[in-house]
Parts: C-alpha cells; structure tokens; sequence
C-alpha cells in the first residue's frame, strides 16, 4: 500500500502520512506484550501510521510487532509511517533524576533535529505540544532549513483547538491529535474525575444517527477538520471499529454540533512543567 495512494496527507516536505494511526502509549495496567499483539491486530486491519515515544517505555515492543509483519509479508517497511520523540531520554537531569528544563533551549533542539533529517535518520522533522508562539519561535529562527511538518497535541471535542488549527493550516503544518477520544484514566496523568468524553450525550447521538459508536464520531470529527488523528486501544475489536471511519461521513449540523461540545478542557496538564517559562498551555492556543 503506497502511502501517497492511502487515506493520507501530503507534509509540507513532500512525504505522506496517513491521517489515521495507532497510538501505543499504555498505563501501567497493560499486560505486556499486549502493545505487541495491538500493533500487529493494526497492520492487519489497514492501519499504516504507529506513533511511540521514549516515556511510553515500548518502543522494543512496537519494533517487534512491525518486524513481524514485515518478516510474514504484510507489509514492507515503506508502507509504515512510524513516528517517535528522540531526544526524551537524553534530557539533562539533575542528581534525583529530575529533568533540567531550564537548559533546553528550543531552537537548539530543532537544529539538531535538522541534522538529523540532513543525516538520513529521519524522512521528517515536527513538533508536540508547541503552542503558537513557540511554532513562530522555530519558524522565524535564523538559518531555518526545514519547517516542522506537524505538531501533535491534545485534540478532541472538549479541547478542539479551533485556533492553533488555522494556524498550523496558515503556516502548513499538519495538526495530530493526540488524547482524541478523551483518555485513560492513568493516574499518573489524568485526574481521576475527568470527564469521559465518549459518554457525551451528543456524541452518542450523533452516532445513533449514523449507526455508529461516539469513538467512530469523534474521529471522523477530526478527518472532516483536516486533523490528522491518533486512536489508542488495545482491544482487537476496538482496533477495527476504529480503523471503519472512512465509509461514513458527519453532516454540516453534526460538525457544529460537536464543535459546541468545546469547553478548553485538557486530560494531559504536564503538571510537571507548569511552572516553566515555556509551559506550552500558558497560551490560549
């Protein structure tokens, strides 16, 4: 499946990704080797695009899945578009292991991100959780050679991200929503009394309306606003239900409907940084 020919969207370097993947990041309650298993019920049921991280601690396992795959004829390696967050674990911290933000100096990071890209380990080079001043900041640094293709970040019918949107979309920057279906209650992120978000009377009628599920709604929300959008689940059939939001599409009265649900409301706080000069959540967007 050549990735330019798939359900995707052409980054403002020339590559493709594809505007549904699979978010891998697990709570201490998955078993593992259950990101494996996910991964390989994903490749299997059409998805093309895994996003991982240093902090999700399961790169090895994701690895391995796509491996697999690659090794039983599923897919070639060019099919996948895989995204990761070099650089977490090399972070500077103190004597208690406590990351040093101070001393990471944005700019900085992106050249040596451009090098990167330069160097062959990376076909493309984007950013997460940047809010607008931060994008300008990288945008407007002198000797710019690459712009970021994309900024992930939280994105969902309670936290839309209407202006940070339009714009990325103004600058070509693909916006990847992250946290699209509310999240899990991992207590080490999210407060236990957050709202869930798929309980949402509209969303549930909105997907009563189309036969569907909220999950589905909610997704198909973003594709309709040009977000590119990750869906985490470890459950095979949630897997596949999903990867179904290509065959049905949200009317004019469903889409603003949803986009009343907003109320700025964020699952993921970072709470660690709150106090930094570079909080990203200090702007409005």
């Amino acid at each position: 499946m050549d990735l330019k020919h798939s359900h995707s969207v052409k980054l403002n370097d020339g590559h493709f990704m594809p505007v549904l993947g699979l978010g891998t990041g697990a709570s201490d309650e998955i078993p593992k080797g259950k990101t494996r298993e996910a991964v390989k019920v994903a490749i299997d049921v059409g998805y093309r695009h895994f996003d991982a991280s240093y902090v999700c601690q399961n790169k090895e396992e994701v690895g391995q899945a796509v491996r697999e795959k690659i090794a039983d004829g599923t897919v070639k390696r060019e099919d996948l578009f895989y995204t990761t967050k070099p650089g977490e674990e090399l972070f500077p911290k103190d004597a208690s292991g406590k990351i040093i933000l101070e001393t990471v100096d944005l700019r900085e990071t992106w050249t040596a991100l451009e090098k990167c890209k330069d160097a062959g380990l990376t076909k493309s080079i984007g950013v997460s959780n940047f809010n607008h001043k931060q994008l300008e900041m990288i945008l407007n640094k002198p000797g710019l050679k690459y712009k970021p293709v994309c900024n992930q970040v939280e994105c969902h019918p309670y936290l839309n991200q209407s202006k940070l949107l339009e714009f990325c979309k103004s600058k070509d920057i693909v916006l990847v929503a992250y946290s699209a279906l509310g999240t899990q209650r991992d207590p080490k992120w999210v407060p236990e009394d957050s709202p869930y978000l798929l309980e949402d009377p509209v969303l549930k009628e909105i997907a009563k309306k189309h036969s569907r599920n909220p999950g589905q709604v909610a997704l198909r929300y973003q594709l309709q606003r040009g977000v590119v959008v990750l869906a985490k689940s470890f459950n095979e059939k949630r897997i596949k239900e999903n990867f179904q939001v290509f065959d049905f599409e949200l009317t004019p009265e469903d889409m603003k409907a949803i986009d009343g649900l907003n109320r700025n409301f964020r699952y993921i706080k970072i709470e660690f940084a709150v106090h930094h000069p570079w909080y990203p959540f200090s702007e409005e967007y």
